[in-house]
């Protein structure tokens, strides 16, 4: 368990490192890796509501209601109020929003490619298989 523990640790950090990489090429530093956690769960809900995100990121609502007030503030989120329930609003990324993301899914990409460079194709499926099984919801 040691030994994994050390490898996620190992993991964790050169994630970081590759999207902090990736900040500083975009020149988008003004973000913390939190806040493009939360561009890219926006965007992979495609435009959730406030409780869809809390749902799904595993916060509280009024959690993610401060964090969603200050990515609007910096022009990465916005708001359309929904068709169906004038009470609710759905969030989509702004222009640059969506350029963060994008940048957020190249540190990504470089981390696969990393991995993929270093594994044989056998080993990736495994991989890939392994960690599907870790992450699958119940």
């Amino acid at each position: 368990m040691d030994k994994l523990v050390e490898i996620i640790a190992k993991l964790s950090l050169e994630i970081g490192r590759m999207e902090e990489s990736a900040k500083e090429q975009f020149n988008f530093n003004e973000l913390t890796l939190t806040q493009m956690n939360y561009l890219e769960t926006i965007n992979n809900l495609h435009n959730p509501n406030l409780t869809e995100l809390a749902s799904e990121m595993n916060l509280t609502k009024p959690t993610v209601k401060v964090a969603i007030d200050k990515l609007i503030e910096k022009d990465f989120i916005y708001r359309v109020k929904s068709d169906e329930d004038r009470r609710s609003a759905h969030l989509h990324l702004t222009v640059k929003g969506k350029v963060i993301n994008h940048m957020h899914d190249f540190a990504h990409k470089q981390m696969a490619e990393l991995i993929a460079g270093k594994l044989d194709q056998t080993e990736v499926k495994l991989m890939e298989m392994l960690f599907e099984k870790v992450f699958q919801k119940a």
